[in-house]
């Protein structure tokens, strides 16, 4: 087993027999990901795939809310921090050239890869998740859903087709996934359920004992199994094209952020933010 180093934004500790747990850990920020953080959860969950005496991962969050998305204010640019991972290039050009390759390595390269990790990961979630919150709950195997949690990816306002990882349609269904991304409207825990994206939905106080329970019941499985039964469930869903999918709406996204910089000089629309923060405070009085 590799050494843990000293995250920042992140936790990582071993809570039950053959059980890993990476918990986001700036709930000051409402877990909004950071440079840092994303880079972060990549090392963890190397290190949990590396660890032969781990058979599943739970992925957490402190806080009110499991993620208010991508976290605007972060300066941080690719290669500060440390050398990218994924070997797209470009990421120091100017334009929408390096900003493409950026996303194509922290947001779609690093959502791809977790989603194809060969052991079970457990996301537990609460209060809101947004836009790319959701990219930190996708891209993984079973959704444990406190009942407060609110899904959303309001983007649409910023004059773009979704957020980076669009597996919408195959989350929700394609008519859900449409009203998702043309209202902004979050869908509550329950809807969620209903949908097929969320597998269980338990009270707030419950939901890390809930979780906890789940993952040790999981573990006690051969590691060969689960590696084969993950395997064979997302070379379902790829013969359905999802890869091809969020590769063309991937796409589009980059030409929303080109669009954006034609028009008004920044990567979103600059009225769509307003929209989205006034939303934001209107869901916060209800």
């Amino acid at each position: 087993m590799r050494d843990t180093p000293a995250f920042e934004d992140i936790r990582y500790d071993r809570p039950a027999d053959r059980v890993a747990r990476i918990t986001l850990a700036r709930p000051d920020k409402h877990n909004a990901q950071s440079l840092r953080m994303l880079y972060e959860i990549n090392d963890a969950l190397d290190i949990a795939m590396d660890d032969d005496e781990v058979n599943v991962v739970i992925f957490a969050a402190d806080g009110k809310n499991f993620s208010s998305g991508h976290d605007l204010g972060d300066r941080d640019r690719i290669g500060d921090l440390r050398p990218p991972i994924l070997g797209f290039g470009g990421y120091r050009s100017p334009g929408p050239q390096g900003h493409m390759s950026r996303e194509q390595e922290i947001y779609l390269g690093f959502c791809w890869r977790w989603r194809n990790l060969p052991k079970p990961i457990i996301v537990a979630v609460q209060g809101k998740a947004i836009a790319g919150g959701l990219m930190l709950i996708w891209p993984f195997d079973l959704i444990i859903a406190a009942d407060d949690t609110e899904f959303s990816d309001p983007v649409v306002a910023f004059g773009m087709n979704g957020h980076e990882f669009f597996v919408h349609a195959f989350e929700l269904g394609h008519r859900k996934a449409k009203q998702m991304l043309f209202t902004g409207e979050p869908i509550g825990a329950v809807e969620a359920k209903t949908l097929g994206m969320v597998n269980e939905v338990v009270p707030r106080a419950e939901l890390e004992s809930f979780t906890l329970k789940m993952a040790e019941k999981i573990a006690s499985r051969p590691a060969i199994g689960l590696k084969t039964a993950k395997m064979s469930v997302n070379q379902s869903m790829d013969a359905q094209g999802m890869w091809n999918a969020i590769q063309s709406a991937f796409n589009l996204h980059q030409f929303g952020h080109a669009n954006n910089f034609a028009l008004y000089g920044q990567l979103v629309d600059p009225q769509g933010l307003e929209i989205i923060k006034r939303e934001a405070r209107a869901s916060r009085k209800d």
